[in-house]
């Protein structure tokens, strides 16, 4: 009896640690320099590489979602995304601006199977480095550190802006609105998929979404997420829209992601014995936010969000009165 009780009181002396680690050891956003080195410490271990190939995105799992290869659905997102964004039939040479490219998967399928000219930009120079490492000569897709709040390129620039779950790590959702629509080339196509937040201002948050919610900005350096409508609404604003922002929510789509992110590590152990000690103790600390992100997923409480926008044909500048629009509360619409 005396053994089962020390070892109850062990079991829960160890829980209250690993909570108060996981609590004490979050990667709280401070500027985008807290962002890019945490890429580039993900980048540097290797794990995420290993477990989840060269797309640091979710996958898709089709509608209703059926079981698929982890890596597969991670290349069919991008397909997918593609055909949605009607950006399929566009010619060969066709322009194209990755932001948040990570390493580099997306913008090489974009290159490779379609076609296009692909430029991806990261905040990480680890990643813009790896992304490098990994194209083959003769693919039309280059490489750059650039930040997404104030893109280094011209006004209509680009044919085709694109961009997976980059969105929550902008801190202020107006601006980067603005920049995605700015560097895109009259009549070209803005095509976005990105991690949200339920329209807290239909349905406020109830007491355990806020503290979810939290951990998942803390985690890993998120300043706010936006919601599908505050977003669409933002990109409306600029005023460089023609016609309507479409959306969709393919949340269900992309659910068994985060349970297919921890099973990898079940499925190949040898990945936990590759990268040592130190890459082990920091997966097992990714496993909370993982299931987290399930909860919060499947509750509601977040939803992904899919945008397109095409560009409106007239001036490429922006008015002085989209850029009087700023608040503070674009940082979480």
């Amino acid at each position: 009896m005396a053994t089962l009780l020390y070892s109850v009181i062990g079991f829960l002396l160890i829980l209250v640690i690993g909570i108060a680690a996981y609590l004490l050891t979050a990667r709280k956003y401070e500027s985008s320099a807290t962002v890019a080195n945490s890429y580039d410490q993900w980048t540097l271990d290797g794990i995420v590489e290993f477990y989840w190939g060269e797309h640091i995105h979710l996958g898709h799992y089709g509608s209703p979602p059926r079981r698929k290869d982890f890596l597969a659905a991670k290349s069919d997102f991008v397909h997918e995304m593609v055909k949605w964004g009607g950006i399929e039939k566009l010619p060969s040479g066709t322009t194209v601006l990755d932001v948040g490219c990570g390493i580099g998967g997306s913008s090489r399928i974009l290159a490779r199977d379609y076609g296009f000219a692909v430029t991806g930009i990261t905040i990480s120079p680890q990643q813009v480095k790896r992304a490098q490492e990994l194209t083959p000569d003769g693919l039309n897709v280059q490489f750059a550190v650039d930040d997404a709040m104030a893109l280094s390129f011209p006004d209509a620039s680009f044919d085709v802006v694109w961009s997976i779950e980059a969105g929550p790590h902008m801190p202020d959702k107006t601006v980067f609105a603005r920049e995605l629509m700015r560097v895109l080339k009259p009549g070209g196509v803005l095509v976005v998929a990105d991690w949200n937040q339920r329209d807290d201002r239909q349905k406020p948050l109830n007491f355990w979404e806020k503290p979810v919610m939290r951990q998942l900005l803390d985690q890993w350096s998120h300043p706010a997420f936006s919601s599908i409508e505050g977003f669409s609404e933002l990109l409306a604003e600029t005023e460089l829209v023609e016609g309507e922002v479409i959306t969709a929510d393919w949340t269900e789509q992309t659910l068994p992601s985060w349970l297919d992110s921890i099973w990898q590590g079940v499925a190949r152990p040898q990945g936990l014995v590759r990268f040592g000690l130190s890459s082990f103790i920091k997966s097992l600390r990714e496993m909370p936010t993982f299931l987290l992100m399930r909860l919060a997923f499947g509750a509601g409480l977040c939803r992904f969000g899919m945008f397109r926008a095409v560009r409106a044909n007239g001036s490429t500048e922006l008015s002085d009165r989209n850029f009087a629009k700023q608040t503070p509360s674009s940082l979480i619409r």
